[in-house]
C-alpha cells in the first residue's frame, strides 16, 4: 500500500510540474483531518444521522425554519473554531509557488480562507455569512450566532424575516459568490482533486510522451 501511495504522489507531482496551469478541486474529505465529518461515510457521515431532505432542502427551510436552523445552528457552532490541516496548507504553498492557479471547493467551512488561499471559488457558498431573502440584508457569522441566541434558535433579520445561510441548499441554484473568477481558468488543462480520504486508483497519465 505504501508503495502505491508513493507512486501516486510521484505521478501527481510530475503532472503538476509539467502542467502549464493547475486548478485544485476539493470536497468534504479534505476537511476530515480538521475534525469535520464528511457527509456519506458509513457510521460517521453527517447524513447517516439526519435526512438531508428534512434539514438542508430549500423547501425544508420554508416549511420549518425552526428545524432548519436547529441543524444549521449546531453546524455553525461546530465549524466556527475548526482549523486548517496540512492538506489545506499544502495547497496554499503550491499556490504561493505558482504551481496551483486556484482552488475550487464544494466545502462551506471557511478552512481554505483560514489557510490563506487567495484564488478561491466556493461553489456551494460559505457559512461566513447569512442573508435575508426579503430585504437582502447580510450578516456575518458572529452576528448570526448572536442572533441564534437572541432569537431562540431562529435568527431573524432586522426586518423580522428568518435568515438563510449563504450556502447552496438541495434544490436551489448552485451559483458561487465568486462565479466571475473562473473565467480565466476555463482552459486550464490539469485539475487535481482532493476529497474523501479513501483508496483511489490514479487515472491521470504522465505528461511525458
Amino acid at each position: 500500500m505504501a508503495g502505491q501511495v508513493d507512486a501516486a504522489i510521484q505521478l501527481l507531482a510530475e503532472l503538476v510540474r509539467c502542467a502549464g496551469s493547475v486548478v485544485a478541486l476539493t470536497g468534504a474529505g479534505i476537511s476530515v483531518p480538521s475534525g469535520i465529518p464528511d457527509f456519506r461515510s458509513p457510521a460517521t457521515g453527517i447524513w447517516q444521522n439526519v435526512d438531508p431532505m428534512e434539514v438542508a432542502h430549500i423547501d425544508a427551510r420554508r416549511r420549518d425554519p425552526g428545524r432548519f436552523w436547529s441543524f444549521y445552528g449546531q453546524r455553525f457552532q461546530t465549524l466556527r473554531d475548526k482549523l486548517p490541516n496540512p492538506a489545506h496548507e499544502a495547497l496554499v504553498e503550491l499556490e504561493h509557488r505558482g504551481l496551483v492557479k486556484a482552488v475550487i471547493t464544494q466545502n462551506v467551512d471557511m478552512l481554505r480562507r483560514k489557510a490563506g488561499t487567495k484564488a478561491l471559488v466556493e461553489v456551494h457558498g460559505s457559512i461566513e455569512s447569512s442573508s435575508c431573502l426579503s430585504c437582502e440584508a447580510g450578516y456575518e457569522l458572529d452576528q448570526v450566532l448572536a442572533r441564534l441566541d437572541r432569537d431562540n434558535g431562529l435568527p431573524e433579520c432586522d426586518c423580522g424575516r428568518p435568515l438563510k445561510p449563504d450556502v447552496v441548499l438541495f434544490a436551489s441554484s448552485c451559483r458561487s459568490r465568486r462565479s466571475s473568477e473562473p473565467a480565466r481558468w476555463r482552459r486550464t488543462p490539469t485539475c487535481c482533486s482532493a476529497s474523501a480520504p479513501r483508496s483511489t486508483s490514479p487515472r491521470s497519465r504522465s505528461c511525458r510522451s
